[in-house]
């Protein structure tokens, strides 16, 4: 299959498979007398893969581990179980600080009456604090 259908297939731009070669989570594929990038049905998987392992929150570069570890080579799930546990800490790390901003933006909201004089904000007095 071509290109326009790879995208089609997968539910990518065309621009993404590219991008996707070009830095290596797509192989490069084989290439038609005509110049035409040739590609197969396990391209199709593979862009299906990406696209759910970023939906999870993956970067490119942890894909690309997660695919060099998913070849029949490695046969062994511990090093994949491994790197979706380091997702994992890395996720409830972030969903920790986006708790404590959350609360700390909530406390702001709560004391500030929304009207009257400037200087009196309790928003504008704790970002303007030195230390917080």
């Amino acid at each position: 299959m071509h290109i326009g259908q790879l995208a089609r297939l997968a539910d990518v731009p065309i621009d993404t498979v590219r991008y996707y070669e070009r830095h290596g989570i797509l192989p490069a594929p084989a290439r038609e007398r005509s110049g035409y990038r040739r590609y197969e049905s396990h391209d199709v998987s593979r862009l299906h893969f990406v696209r759910r392992a970023k939906a999870l929150g993956f970067t490119l570069g942890e894909i690309r581990e997660l695919l060099a570890l998913s070849t029949p080579r490695h046969g062994d799930m511990a090093a994949i179980k491994a790197a979706a546990c380091d997702k994992l800490a890395d996720v409830e790390h972030r969903l920790a600080e986006l708790t404590r901003v959350r609360d700390g933006l909530r406390a702001l909201v709560d004391a500030c009456p929304g009207h009257g004089e400037l200087d009196h904000c309790p928003i504008l007095a704790a970002l303007s604090k030195e230390h917080a």
